[in-house]
């Protein structure tokens, strides 16, 4: 259990609402210049999940109430029960996976629409791209990065699959609008024609702390901030992550000591403070992790 630590505010889990999965750990064929748990393709300090430890924490979420599971790494499609476990996650309920798309091939993509419209419940994939061209992607994400996302992204339209594509900002916020229109426009261009765009704010933690600088001293919540603050907007409110070390606050803290609550849901069901600087940044923007709304994708 975390330490209370005075005049640091604490957030209670009101509901479970969501399960997140560290499927992959921090293993991830890419090494993007901006990953807040600096995953790559030799970062195995976490590791894979088991399809059955996935199967065992699905049948706990149960009891919780669970609404939809998330499952993210590093790069899950690297995990290779990864086919089974979206199967398994979608006899459950609704399921998201995050991905960055460069790994994908047509027949997990046919196994996958089949497994969702057995189950009568969603498969959403979440792709990463970080701008509408290569010349803003890939000094991020990789040489060539780009184009094999969009490869990636062609591939999930052509199976029937709506990807929600998510850019973590690395230009200033007055050009979100310039730059998810020409965004747009690209992927238009590609096939989808209602294409749904959610912008990630930067978190300065991990290999992105590296690029940049990270949290100042007082980039921090404190007690009169979280006056009158909607605490739903904060996912460590309705939210908790599985991971091969045990369960953890939330997908953002993975590799925080005190993110690590215990090995069961029941253990990780304590309220948590929030004295991280990631936490000031989900504050600030809330919600920056679940899957946007219809509104947020249309603007």
């Amino acid at each position: 259990m975390p330490a209370v630590v005075e005049d640091v505010p604490a957030v209670e889990l009101r509901s479970l609402d969501e399960l997140w999965f560290q499927v992959s750990g921090t293993l991830c064929n890419l090494e993007c210049t901006h990953c807040f748990i600096s995953c790559s393709p030799k970062n195995d300090s976490f590791g894979y999940l088991s399809l059955e430890t996935v199967e065992r924490m699905l049948a706990e979420s149960v009891e919780w109430g669970v609404r939809e599971y998330y499952f993210t790494g590093g790069e899950p499609f690297l995990n290779r029960e990864i086919m089974s476990i979206l199967e398994a996650a979608l006899a459950y309920g609704p399921a998201t996976v995050l991905t960055n798309a460069t790994v994908l091939k047509s027949e997990w993509l046919e196994r996958l629409r089949a497994a969702e419209e057995r189950s009568g419940y969603s498969l959403e994939f979440r792709v990463s791209i970080d701008g509408p061209n290569a010349e803003m992607n890939d000094p991020i994400r990789g040489e060539r990065t780009f184009e094999r996302a969009m490869k990636g992204v062609g591939l999930l339209v052509e199976h029937g699959f709506l990807p929600i594509i998510t850019m973590t900002r690395t230009w200033e916020e007055a050009e979100d609008f310039e730059i998810l229109g020409r965004f747009r426009n690209v992927l238009r261009e590609q096939g989808y024609t209602r294409p749904r765009l959610k912008v990630l704010p930067r978190l300065q933690i991990g290999a992105e702390a590296e690029r940049t600088e990270g949290y100042g001293e007082h980039d921090r919540v404190t007690p009169s901030m979280m006056e009158h603050f909607d605490e739903s907007q904060l996912i460590c409110s309705h939210s908790r992550l599985v991971s091969d070390r045990g369960v953890h606050v939330c997908p953002i803290l993975l590799e925080a000591e005190d993110g690590l609550l215990g090995d069961t849901l029941a253990e990780a069901g304590t309220p948590f403070p929030l004295a991280h600087g990631a936490c000031f940044t989900c504050y600030q923007y809330g919600a920056i992790c679940t899957n946007p709304t219809t509104k947020e994708w249309e603007r």
